[in-house]
């Protein structure tokens, strides 16, 4: 055989576009990667003002709207004690209370968020009093964790569900074939699905609760928090399968791994991220799952009813998707690995 004849022999052309795909999405990794988190600045930051006059409290929210790039998105609140509510809530990420009987005002934030959008916020106000003769008292309402560096622990423990996830449903589908033969074989599929789920959420819990003690908060919220997270993404990618056989397998990486990690809010909150991953982030497993951990470890569980609400419809359609299409009448053939590659059976 010539040269030609081996290359077609070796690599056949469904296989050659597999590669391609490969290809681009390396591309699209750096691409994502490097596009998120190449220069993280603050944008429109959530930040509330409190004064005891309310023209003094207008005044300063109108000048910190006013600063170039647009860093924060200022709004008055009433009292100190409403202040610490929203940062708690979630609502807005730090707030800055003036006294205008002293030289010194108070700053808060809330490090469990994010340590780098709390040190940003400090640093940016910090110089701005400093500008007009003041200093700035930072009373931290949510501190993260002392064993929880920069506050990456949530992010990391997201991450490890996502791809304990979509692993869990390729390995489900390479072992005999990517697309559900039947409705029952489906049942099968999303019924160990939910089983390694149970069991991965609970193991990821208390290794970053018990064993670690990297994160706070219950336990159980968080073993409910991933198994949640690893049935949505692991649905998904069952659903992507069903539809697309087995290039489901590196769209659930485009979505989860290219697109999802980076704008999930770990390295660098979602303020302070561009805007289009500002924008998908919290649409998101990563995102959203990064979001309610942060939530359940620091914030008593509040603000995490959306993120809740986006992990169960990834969950809902991919379960769906995966049902219905198994349910469609086919033409019997085989479904190993080998022949959706279009190679030689072993």
């Amino acid at each position: 055989m010539s040269l030609v004849d081996e290359l077609k022999s070796a690599v056949t052309p469904r296989a050659a576009l597999l590669v391609v795909g490969v290809f681009a999405l390396q591309l699209l990794f750096i691409t994502s990667y490097v596009g998120a988190l190449h220069n993280p600045k603050p944008t429109d930051v959530p930040f509330g003002v409190v004064a005891p006059q309310q023209q003094v409290a207008t005044a300063v929210a109108d000048r910190l709207g006013k600063l170039p790039g647009d860093p924060l998105d200022p709004r008055v609140v009433a009292d100190e004690a409403e202040a610490r509510d929203q940062v708690l809530n979630r609502d807005i990420d730090g707030a800055l209370i003036v006294d205008p009987r002293g030289r010194t005002d108070t700053l808060l934030v809330a490090s469990g968020g994010g340590k780098v959008l709390s040190a940003t916020l400090e640093a940016m106000i910090t110089e701005l009093e400093a500008a007009n003769q003041r200093l700035v008292r930072t009373v931290d309402v949510a501190p993260s964790s002392s064993q929880d560096f920069n506050g990456l622990s949530a992010f990391y423990l997201v991450i490890g569900w996502c791809v304990g996830g979509y692993i869990c449903a390729a390995i489900l589908a390479i072992s005999a074939g990517s697309r559900p033969a039947n409705r029952e074989r489906a049942i099968i599929r999303l019924g160990v699905l939910a089983l390694y789920s149970a069991l991965g959420g609970l193991g990821g819990a208390i290794i970053v609760g018990p064993i670690l003690g990297a994160l706070p908060g219950s336990v159980a919220a968080l073993w409910g928090l991933g198994t949640l997270v690893v049935f949505a993404v692991g649905a998904a990618t069952l659903a992507l399968q069903s539809v697309f056989g087995i290039v489901g397998i590196g769209l659930a990486i485009l979505l989860i791994v290219i697109a999802g990690n980076p704008s999930a809010g770990g390295a660098f909150p979602l303020p302070m991220l561009p805007p289009f991953w500002r924008a998908i982030g919290p649409y998101l497993p990563p995102g959203a799952g990064t979001w309610a951990a942060r939530s359940i470890a620091y914030f008593k569980g509040n603000g995490m009813t959306a993120s809740m609400v986006v992990l169960s419809v990834w969950a809902i359609v991919g379960a769906a998707v995966t049902l219905v299409l198994s349910s469609v009448k086919r033409t019997p053939k085989a479904e190993p690995i080998a022949s959706e590659v279009g190679g030689p059976p072993a």
